[in-house]
């Protein structure tokens, strides 16, 4: 829960910045909180996070083409790149090794709790790659569909919200093996 909340950080810094000063700001207050999260990850866990760095090479990459062009669409599209780039590395992690991606990273969490069948590891990656999908593609729907300022709105609650929904959906699912296994 403490991961998910600091992972929110820069949000929360992007959509402080734009309710006070507008999208250009926001999003190279965005840019750098993006970079200092990468940093302090990287001093304080003696490690990269591989989602952080995903997550800073595209808000780098689509921000910086909103300030250049003066045009708030590319960063718009960040979320939506980011998650399509999750759901893409879960795809094709699950045709690598003998454990899928979210097996990989959930299995420490469940360790000695739980015996998780194969199967249900196979259906959590799958909702995993569904759920990235679908959310990028909500969030590109409401970029076009809806003002700046309604988008940055989904962009902290909404994303927040669905994304703490279906992992507690999640947890529900994994809770059905530990009771099992007790």
């Amino acid at each position: 829960m403490l991961n998910l909340l600091y992972d929110f950080i820069p949000v929360i810094l992007f959509f402080v910045a734009f309710k006070l000063y507008g999208i250009y700001v926001a999003t190279t207050v965005g840019i750098v909180a993006t970079a200092l999260q990468v940093i302090t990850t990287r001093i304080f866990k003696k490690r990269f996070d591989k989602q952080q760095i995903i997550t800073f090479v595209v808000f780098l990459f689509f921000g910086g083409m909103t300030l250049y062009f003066h045009n708030p669409i590319f960063v718009k599209w960040k979320p939506t790149i980011v998650f399509w780039i999750f759901g893409l590395v879960l795809l094709v992690g699950g045709f690598v090794g003998k454990k899928n991606l979210v097996q990989r990273m959930m299995e420490k969490v469940v360790q000695g709790k739980a015996e998780v069948p194969k199967r249900a590891w196979a259906t959590l990656n799958i909702a995993w790659i569904s759920f990235f999908a679908l959310m990028g593609a909500i969030n590109i729907y409401i970029a076009y569909s809806f003002s700046t300022d309604t988008w940055v709105n989904f962009k902290l609650y909404g994303i927040l919200i669905l994304v703490l929904l279906f992992s507690f959906l999640q947890g529900m699912y994994l809770a059905r093996y530990i009771e099992e296994s007790s």
